[in-house]
């Protein structure tokens, strides 16, 4: 049995009121809290790290739209902003595999903070959320501690861009969390330096790796045919080789995977390489383990890439991510989950809040979006069946397993978040409950505000 102890009652401080509270700033936070704010409406943005943008700048997850080829289609919006800000700003490249750009995951603090600042969004970072505050079955606000102690934030609606549900889950709503054995493995990102360009691609021109490629050692991937020729910059080979002649340890095999980009100065960026399998993303114990075991084994994987890969003899590490990268644990059980068919098999809803187009990637499936399929996100995915004044955002949006392969990647975060923002703005502007806004103004909204929502 665990051991517990009574803390004094306190009372904690009110720092901070707002019309519309946004936790988290990751790509599905910040387009909610940039959204609600080009509403009307007063917007703060919590943040626990010390910059926006999360799995982009925190992760380094630096592929923002690499399933994009030339039949996509998309919602535009503030997804798309991300991508031009960036470009516009020097923080963005040519992606390798798509008709896309690559956001440089320091860069990209930059752009979030002007984004932030031009949008005069109230901006609180370095405070970390730990409870709700509730009046009944309404969220009011957010209990959050920082090196200034325990304070409260209240707000007339939250959005909750957590990433893990924290904030719906500890208010007492509904949530699914993946079993450990069944969730998609966490990563370890890094960065190199020290890469000879030329020799590397002469490399990969010689050797060109394609989708059907990433089905080796420990992966067996679906994809639906059409991805199998493809160009992927995939890495599998030299792993491989390494396991043979003992170079690393035979049970890392599943080191493997994708580069992002190789730049005139020698650094290569966003190696997606590390695949921690049994990683809980809402266990600080399991969290400390796989943060470790990540950065062993991606020391493993540049010996690897010295001894082997063509360009790489002089590599060395210049960075990792800020943290850990977590795909799966919570999602919201929503007033609508929605189902592998609905991405499938191109979903329409009436309470649409934007598109997203046919992109699974996770649970050993990849469909890239290459004939213009596309599907509909639905606003009821993000709304909690009995919680008021609380919206799910980002990848803890409510559905099933094969939904979560498509619905967490980082644009779609982007469009639902784009869609909460807009219905809380509205509901706040209105009196009117979160479930009784009318959807009609929010996709006029979202319309005026550059997204395609059919």
């Amino acid at each position: 049995m665990t051991s517990t102890i009574t803390e004094p009652a306190r009372k904690t401080p009110v720092v901070h009121t707002t019309d519309v509270l946004v936790v988290g700033s990751g790509p599905g936070g910040l387009a909610a809290a940039l959204a609600a704010a080009r509403a009307g409406v007063q917007v703060t943005l919590l943040e626990r790290f010390g910059c926006f943008g999360g799995n982009i700048t925190t992760v380094g997850v630096e592929g923002f739209a690499w399933y994009r080829h030339e039949h996509t289609i998309e919602a535009g919006g503030i997804g798309w902003e991300f991508e031009e800000r960036a470009k516009a700003m020097g923080a963005a490249v040519p992606e390798s595999q798509s008709l896309s750009y690559e956001l440089d995951s320091e860069g990209f603090k930059l752009v979030a903070d002007r984004l932030v600042e031009d949008a005069g969004i109230h901006a609180m970072l370095h405070r970390t959320f730990v409870a709700p505050i509730l009046d009944g079955d309404a969220v009011t606000g957010v209990i959050v501690e920082s090196k200034a102690g325990r304070e409260a934030i209240l707000a007339k609606r939250i959005i909750d861009a957590t990433g893990d549900a924290d904030v719906a889950h500890w208010a007492g709503a509904g949530t699914v969390k993946t079993p450990l054995e069944d969730m998609q493995a966490a990563s370890v990102m890094f960065h190199l330096a020290g890469v000879d360009k030329r020799k590397f691609m002469e490399g990969v021109r010689a050797d060109p790796q394609t989708y059907k490629d990433w089905s080796s050692g420990e992966w067996e991937v679906e994809t639906d045919g059409k991805e199998d020729t493809m160009f992927s910059p995939f890495l599998g080979k030299p792993f491989e080789q390494a396991i043979k002649d003992g170079l690393i340890p035979a049970h890392l095999n599943t080191i493997g995977g994708t580069w992002g980009a190789v730049h005139d100065s020698g650094e290569m960026t966003y190696m997606n390489l590390i695949h921690l399998a049994g990683c809980d993303g809402t266990d600080p114990d399991s969290l400390t383990k796989f943060e470790i075991e990540g950065r062993r084994q991606s020391m493993n994987a540049i010996d690897a890439l010295r001894a082997y890969t063509p360009g790489c003899e002089d590599a060395r590490l210049r960075n990792f991510g800020m943290t850990i990268g977590i795909r799966d644990t919570r999602k919201l059980d929503a007033v609508y989950n929605m189902t592998e068919h609905d991405v499938r098999h191109q979903g329409r809803f009436e309470d649409t809040i934007g598109i997203y187009p046919e992109f699974i990637d996770g649970y050993g499936i990849l469909i890239l979006p290459t004939t213009g399929r596309y599907m509909q996100i639905p606003y009821r995915a993000m709304l909690p069946q009995k919680l008021e004044g609380l919206l799910v955002a980002g990848r803890s949006i409510g559905g099933d397993r094969v939904s979560h392969a498509a619905t967490r990647n980082m644009a779609c975060c982007a469009v639902a978040g784009q869609g909460a923002g807009i219905a809380a703005a509205l509901s706040v502007k209105t009196k009117a409950r979160l479930r009784d806004v009318s959807m009609a103004d929010v996709q006029i909204e979202l319309e005026r505000q550059g997204v395609r929502i059919h």
